[in-house]
């Protein structure tokens, strides 16, 4: 028997199928050169399994939170393929690669209290995974000041989002109370 797909697990599909063909080639910093779809992936399941969001629109910018960032998607490409509101998700959450680094760093800061609740909540499950993966695989070049530093502006980061889930900022705390000793 054929049934009717569930549109919201299609769309978070579609979008795990895309992000993975997209960051096809890519590869994440640490020791062990994960493919970077794994990123995006623990994004999505940080978001589902500890912070229990069942949002697909949600989920799916989260798996595609990267994809105009660092994978040469355009917002008008997400929009076309997953919605707008999707898209508009992803577009909050991308900084602007011209920007020198420490000017993108300095505006996720600034722009953080203008996010909405569903960006908010990426770029703290965002966090969180790279919290983790600092502390767990980071990459290699990286010394204990560097990760020391990226921990520090996370936490400013993320304390100038809006508040929007108390589950969320306790794993976000909980992640960042691994900071690396000097």
């Amino acid at each position: 028997m054929i049934t009717t797909p569930n549109k919201d697990l299609s769309l978070v599909v579609r979008a795990a199928a895309f992000a993975a063909h997209r960051h096809g080639h890519q590869k994440r910093k640490g020791k062990d050169k994960l493919p970077y779809i794994t990123h995006p992936l623990e994004v999505a399941r940080i978001l589902i399994e500890e912070a229990g969001e069942d949002d697909p629109v949600l989920i799916a910018a989260a798996i595609l939170h990267d994809t105009v960032e660092d994978a040469g998607v355009t917002v008008a490409e997400l929009t076309e393929r997953f919605g707008s509101d999707v898209a508009a998700v992803v577009k909050e959450l991308t900084d602007d690669k011209q920007l020198p680094k420490e000017e993108r760093k300095r505006l996720q800061i600034v722009n953080a209290p203008g996010k909405s609740v569903r960006a908010a909540k990426v770029k703290i499950a965002d966090k969180i995974a790279n919290l983790r993966d600092v502390a767990n695989d980071p990459p290699t070049y990286w010394d204990v000041a560097r990760k020391r530093h990226y921990f520090e502006w996370s936490r400013e980061v993320v304390r100038a989002l809006p508040k929007v889930s108390p589950r969320l900022a306790t794993l976000f705390e909980e992640a960042h109370a691994r900071i690396p000793a000097l």
